[in-house]
């Protein structure tokens, strides 16, 4: 029997917990992959720290072209399985192996043998881990519509995540201690996690269903669903936070290690990390009902800000620590992770709440597209915070398993606590202009369902008349065609005629390509041995190349669309209403 299906408001505790549980695996992943994976290849495997920034930096560019691709695929998706669960029961999986042969890698592999097992499974796993949890994540905003029920749902989520983590955390550090060798205690961890992430992700599918009437809904073309998105105000606002934080948010994780070993010097290195990271992922489990019960009292919006407080406060902290200082630390962490959980749950909550904004001038249900957005640009910003600290300390003369100069110390120091500390506070700056709270969701929901009725609705946020997304005097369809073009390259369709229109589109498909290109030239020029140090600008051209592909692939999208409007021009009248309509 069924778990159940979503309603609008309560959501049960079985189907919550069927919802969260796989999380609790997929985050147990990610903790091992961004704080010891870079360690562990470059100490144990022996991956140069060079080839590993370039690696990290080119496998992660890639998820610019898989993350916007399965949202789009996913919210497009139609049958008797829904829009989500196909993609969960075969990406989890798939991912799971991923992740056991990123842990597991042969010990008769050295120097390229091992680096291009690293690139391999790496690139694999995050290629995976999209097509199941894009879908996973999108799946959320659909189970409840109710303002204070979605912090509770993704709170439970969130929980199962942080108990992952904390596992994930303390087992290397236990499983060392115990005598296994790393590579020993890494594969036997990936083994275990692999197969929590396959069970419990199909135990979802089995039970869990999904709105029938989202299903049924038309989907949306992919660049002006992109277009329409950026539209969104609030969306905006919500995706700039996110952007700015995530440009330092691969920091303490990767260097969490290095910090670790190299500046507070415990005697019994793994076994403290271990305990930091516990009492870190701890904090923020023990304080999760804390932020639930705040949120529910001044609101998600006023909790969330709340929350940045802590983390930039303690980030600080860190920063005057040194040698000895393991119980000074502690204090810092379990103050900065109190606040972790909040982040974790309230995000996707007040995402939710972006999402029927959206449905309320489009009409479309597009979880997975607004989800693809935001894995995939913070992702994408994070890459060189992965990549570039790696490679500082490989040029100031890192050296593994081995004491390290003042520069090296003072720059983990430094890149560790206060560089995340500054993009936080930038973050909050920009979150402060959010406009959604409670009262605002209320009214959106109000003007959904006056949609849903053939009446005209009211922006909360805006006081204008939104009527139906089907009236108008340019039709839906046509609409939503229209916005494959900004309006002055419509502007220069009626003023100039279908040449210089094509020409327009078709420059920047050809500029994004010849960036593309010119950064990986410079890539390359600077990689001439990976076992060397390729230096930050050689990580940062393979991220432009990356990137610069995917706007290439957006580009060609709408040239496409550009050939059909020349070769099938609509009515003088219908451009002039719909570029009206955007003034």
């Amino acid at each position: 029997m069924d778990a159940g299906t979503p309603k609008r408001g309560h959501v049960s505790l079985d189907v919550m917990l069927l919802y969260g549980a796989p999380s609790l695996a997929g985050a147990a992943m990610l903790v091992p992959i961004y704080i010891h994976l870079p360690k562990f290849y470059s100490d144990v495997v022996g991956v140069p720290l060079g080839f590993l920034a370039i690696a990290i930096a080119g496998a992660r560019a890639l998820d610019a072209l898989s993350d916007p691709l399965v949202g789009w695929l996913s919210d497009r998706t139609r049958g008797r399985f829904g829009r989500r669960r196909p993609y969960i029961a075969v990406g989890a999986p798939l991912c799971a192996l991923a992740f056991f042969a990123l842990f597991s890698p042969p010990a008769r592999l050295a120097g390229i043998g091992a680096a291009g097992w690293f690139t391999s499974a790496f690139i694999l796993y995050f290629l995976f881990h999209t097509l199941y949890a894009l879908p996973h994540y999108a799946l959320g905003p659909e189970l409840t519509q109710d303002y204070h029920e979605r912090s509770r749902l993704f709170g439970f989520r969130e929980a199962f995540s942080i108990l992952g983590t904390i596992a994930a955390s303390i087992a290397p550090g236990v499983l060392i201690s115990a005598g296994l060798s790393e590579r020993r205690a890494f594969a036997a961890m990936g083994a275990v996690f692999a197969i929590l992430l396959a069970a419990l992700s199909w135990l979802l599918v089995a039970r869990v269903r999904e709105r029938a009437e989202y299903s049924a809904r038309a989907p949306n073309p992919f660049v002006p669903g992109v277009r329409r998105a950026l539209r969104n105000r609030p969306f905006r606002i919500l995706l700039a936070s996110y952007v700015v934080s995530s440009t330092a948010g691969a920091i303490p994780g990767t260097l969490m290690p290095f910090f670790n070993a190299y500046v507070i010097r415990p005697e019994n290195v793994a076994g403290w990390l271990a305990i930091f990271l516990g009492v870190y992922f701890g904090a923020g489990f023990l304080f999760m009902p804390a932020w639930l019960w705040l949120a529910r009292r001044v609101g998600k919006r006023a909790a969330w800000l709340a929350s940045f407080g802590f983390g930039i406060s303690g980030g600080v902290g860190m920063f005057f620590l040194g040698r000895g200082d393991t119980l000074p630390l502690l204090f810092l962490i379990a103050w900065s992770g109190s606040a972790f959980g909040a982040g974790l749950f309230l995000g996707p909550s007040i995402q939710a709440d972006v999402i029927d904004y959206d449905e309320l001038h489009t009409g479309r249900r597009r979880e997975a597209q607004y989800t693809a957005f935001w894995a995939m640009l913070p992702k994408f910003v994070a890459i060189p915070s992965a990549a570039i600290p790696i490679a500082i300390l490989a040029s100031l003369g890192y050296v593994p398993n081995a004491e390290q100069p003042p520069q090296v110390v003072l720059a983990i120091r430094t890149i560790f606590a206060l560089v995340p500390a500054f993009f936080s506070t930038l973050a909050f700056l920009v979150a402060r202009r959010f406009p959604i709270d409670e009262r605002v969701h209320n009214a959106v929901l109000r003007g959904i369902e006056q949609h849903a009725g053939g009446e005209d609705a009211v922006d909360p946020l805006t006081g204008a008349l939104v009527p139906p997304p089907r009236s108008g005097a340019v039709d839906e369809e046509t609409g939503w065609f229209l916005d494959h073009f900004s309006p002055p390259e419509l502007e220069t369709f009626l003023a100039r005629g279908a040449r210089p229109f094509l020409r327009r589109v078709g420059l920047a498909a050809l500029v994004s390509l010849a960036v593309c290109f010119g950064a990986a030239l410079l890539g390359a020029d600077r990689v001439t041995d990976v076992r060397e140090d390729p230096g930050a600008v050689a990580v940062l051209a393979i991220v432009a190349s990356g990137f610069a592909l995917a706007l290439f692939g957006f580009h060609l999208v709408r040239l496409r669309a550009a050939r059909r409007l020349a070769a099938d021009p609509l009515p003088t009248d219908v451009l002039k209403s719909w570029l009206r309509g955007r003034s």
